[in-house]
């Protein structure tokens, strides 16, 4: 018997705080440009590899602003049972799945979340560890991940409770779901998930499903491939430099291996312990990429692990996804849908075969697995499972954002087709305030003006609405300085860039305001003019409001023109509030190093720093100088390359202030003869 239950699921949780309102407008370059004879990419995985995966981030705002300080808290969760597995969801979450519990074993599938302590990963930055991560989109960690999802009860292909998750994603503008079934007698999991292109045009899509799985000694990752590509670059799996890179315990650094599973070989990864038992994963076949990320056993790892788990607990991750590789997007074509089942379950097999040759271990699995849920099965089971995919539920437990209820309102004003199938019941009651701007542009015909020192609110980017918005100008009731800021936010992720500065120079014109100053700044800064994006951003401090976001994009500025002194008089004018900001604690930091005041240099990388980005070093990089300057100076030597390797030999920087997940030697790789024949 399957049941599906609500109750409140309690974690020490920190404060997200408010999202930050400066626009991050996306890269010049949609695409990323990868050079494929330089890192040997085989011909057959070149295809649409860095096509339209460029960095972009609107119309969503960051979510910087978290903190660490963790109070117990009940967040909103939806529980699948039957007996043999139970399964818990979080839609709070961006529809986290935490937990899987074999029953038989009491082994958990996949790591359950002990904290919700963001970290800076994500697109938007915050992101937590563990669970089953739904991305789609665009390359990164999901917009919606620490975002609310519309959830959804269902009747299942045999009349058992399933589970709904959907979302509208607003900077492709298209929705998807993903149904979760737990039929009575299953020993796994299955997710059908549907994307679909309610565009004219292809779109580029992008999809991986992210687990998140407890790292623990011996723990060994499996998939049915005998390459990989590694940072871009094609290796043979799993010995890399006399290191079985399969144990996730093994490597010293952080790491990625895409699996080049043949086309004809069935899909799947597996996660084994020592005793042969674990965690499978499978798919029908449009789900053909598969990969492992490892933080590694370097103190840059370790350090990352506890700021994201707490003590005592971590984690590494397998992926499955649309493509080979996450620098991959598809293209999908206009007017279309895209549907695919996952299965997740408990697995055991031979432990000495699991953990023997690299071939033999892989095969073991796909033996096993193919005994307990054949692929013809699961292929008939998607197909049961598609009739649910497209009926009505039967009730909405839990309302996400109210973004898919405005796009519903603006197709019908507009006499459109929406795109967004009935079974997705987006509602009036889904509207917030984040909506009823645009709602009021849409239906009163202008966006509300508001006073220049409050937030400008949510962005939009759709051709849609800034069609709407332009209109709205040039009747005249939206002819007021936030229209025109919001305009010119829509004209620069549009490509247009003079238009966007015309815009802004519009609004400053209309009403001064700093949101239009900074932006000017931003795109200075994009046309690689800091010494005018200085002045543009001066004139934003000086309007206001002066808030954290801002300074900090204002410092970087200050410190690429090297204008020392304007930085000192800078920070030393800075309110208190922003003053002790971590990042601003950096800025002073590397003043103590120019000023050789090494003392205080110390005393203020004696604390916990919370947002430092995936890769970032700036910490460990000052403790270096630091000893450098010191060492040069009471020895009466030059910082160069000798001192250098010298210090990072003998002075490593304390673990709390180590983020540094790989080492020089992490990418020196020396291919097998078979690889570089290839």
């Amino acid at each position: 018997m399957t049941t599906l239950t609500v109750q409140p699921y309690c974690l020490p949780a920190a404060t997200m705080g408010p999202e930050n309102p400066l626009p991050v407008f996306r890269a010049a370059d949609l695409d990323n440009r990868i050079d494929f004879e330089a890192n040997r990419i085989p011909e057959e995985d070149r295809p649409h590899m860095g096509w339209r995966t460029g960095f972009r981030v609107l119309p969503y705002r960051l979510q910087d602003s978290y903190d660490r300080v963790r109070q117990p808290r009940d967040f909103f969760s939806v529980v699948l049972e039957n007996d043999h597995l139970r399964v818990t969801v979080l839609p709070e979450i961006g529809g986290l799945v935490t937990e899987i519990l074999h029953k038989a074993t009491g082994k958990h599938l996949i790591a359950k979340n002990s904290i919700f302590q963001p970290g800076n990963l994500a697109l938007r930055n915050a992101w937590v560890y563990g669970g089953i991560e739904w991305n789609t989109a665009q390359l990164g960690h999901h917009y919606l991940t620490l975002s609310p999802f519309h959830t959804a009860r269902l009747t299942g292909s045999r009349g058992e409770p399933a589970l709904r998750l959907y979302a509208w994603e607003r900077v492709k503008c298209f929705p998807f779901q993903i149904d979760l079934h737990l039929p009575p007698d299953s020993a796994f999991l299955f997710a059908r998930v549907r994307v679909i292109n309610p565009h004219d045009q292809v779109l580029p899509m992008y999809w991986w499903t992210n687990m998140g799985v407890d790292e623990l000694p011996g723990r060994r990752y499996l998939a049915p491939a005998s390459t990989a590509l590694k940072f871009t670059q094609l290796v043979e799996i799993p010995i890399l430099n006399g290191v079985d890179h399969s144990y996730p315990t093994r490597p010293d650094y952080s790491y990625d291996l895409f699996c080049r599973v043949p086309p004809e070989q069935r899909k799947w990864l597996a996660v084994i312990d020592t005793d042969g038992t674990g965690l499978v994963h499978t798919s029908t076949a449009r789900l053909t990429g598969r990969k492992l990320f490892a933080w590694g056993t370097g103190p840059g790892g370790i350090r990352w692990q506890e700021q994201l788990c707490g003590p005592g607990q971590r984690f590494f991750e397998v992926q499955a996804g649309l493509a080979r590789t996450q620098l991959h997007s598809l293209p999908m074509p206009a007017r279309s849908e895209w549907t695919w089942t996952e299965a997740f379950g408990h697995i055991a097999v031979d432990p000495a075969r699991a953990h023997g040759p690299w071939a033999g271990a892989w095969q073991e699995v796909g033996r096993v697995l193919e005994s307990r849920l054949p692929s013809p099965a699961l292929d008939r089971l998607d197909q049961e499972f598609a009739k649910v995919t497209a009926s009505p539920p039967v009730e909405v437990l839990f309302h996400g954002l109210g973004w898919g209820a405005l796009e519903k309102r603006r197709a019908a004003r507009q006499g459109e087709p929406a795109g967004i199938p009935p079974e997705l019941p987006y509602t009036d009651a889904d509207l917030g305030p984040d909506q009823q701007p645009w709602l009021a542009l849409l239906e009163g015909g202008a966006l509300p003006e508001a006073a220049p020192e409050q937030d400008p609110g949510q962005y939009m980017i759709q051709p849609e609405w800034q069609a709407l918005l332009e209109a709205s100008i040039a009747a005249g009731p939206g002819d007021h300085w936030l229209s025109w800021l919001h305009l010119g936010v829509m004209r620069l992720e549009a490509g247009d860039d003079a238009a966007a500065a015309s815009a802004w120079e519009r609004s400053i014109q209309l009403r001064a305001n700093g949101w239009a100053w900074r932006n000017l700044a931003a795109l200075a800064l994009r046309h690689e003019d800091p010494q005018a994006a200085l002045g543009s951003f001066m004139k934003a401090w000086q309007t206001g409001p002066q808030m954290i976001p801002l300074a900090l994009e204002i410092l970087p500025v200050l410190n690429r023109l090297e204008k020392w002194e304007d930085l000192r008089a800078f920070l030393a004018g800075l309110p208190p509030v922003i003053r002790t900001h971590e990042r601003v604690q950096l800025e002073l930091c590397k003043q103590a190093l120019r000023d050789g005041a090494l003392g205080t240099l110390m005393q203020l990388l004696d604390r916990d720093f919370d947002g430092i980005r995936e890769g970032e070093t700036i910490l460990s990089d000052l403790w270096f100088g630091m000893h450098e300057k010191r060492l040069a100076q009471a020895e009466g030597i030059p910082v160069d390359e000798a001192l250098k390797a010298r210090v990072r030999r003998e002075y490593p920087p304390p673990s709390r202030i180590d983020f540094r997940m790989w080492t020089r030697e992490a990418n020196k790789y020396v291919a097998p003869q078979a690889v570089a024949k290839e």
